[in-house]
């Protein structure tokens, strides 16, 4: 579990720095909110959730770890493309979409904090 967030983190690392790019070259910020999510919720969050699974086996031994991995990494592309599209045509047909994502995320988001309360003990392990 916590390779395969660190290895779905760096993903979503590539995609937000070539957004950035994108924008920086063009000289247009209107995705810097994509911009922002994917790198906070998909490089930064799932980094450290990883490591935090690493370092902490038995967040991984449960069902709330592949819950939140399951909902954090589906909706966040869910948001993320909605939020894109809206921004690249303005037609609000994708706020729906957002709200979708958006929600499936917190919840995954919730599921690991869940987990994180009943599972993290002092001796870590």
């Amino acid at each position: 579990m916590a390779i395969r967030l660190i290895k779905i983190s760096a993903v979503y690392f590539a995609v937000g720095v070539l957004l950035g790019y994108y924008m920086s070259v063009a000289h247009s910020y209107g995705f810097a909110g994509v911009h922002v999510h994917i790198n906070l919720l998909g490089w930064t969050a799932l980094t450290l959730i990883g490591i935090l699974y690493h370092l902490f086996p038995a967040l991984t031994s449960n069902g709330l770890a592949k819950t939140h991995f399951w909902l954090h990494n589906l909706g966040l592309p869910i948001m993320m493309i909605c939020l894109f599209l809206l921004i690249a045509t303005e037609s609000q047909s994708y706020t729906a979409g957002i709200a979708v994502g958006a929600t499936l995320t917190v919840l995954g988001v919730l599921a690991f904090v869940l987990n994180v309360l009943m599972n993290l003990k002092s001796n870590g392990r």
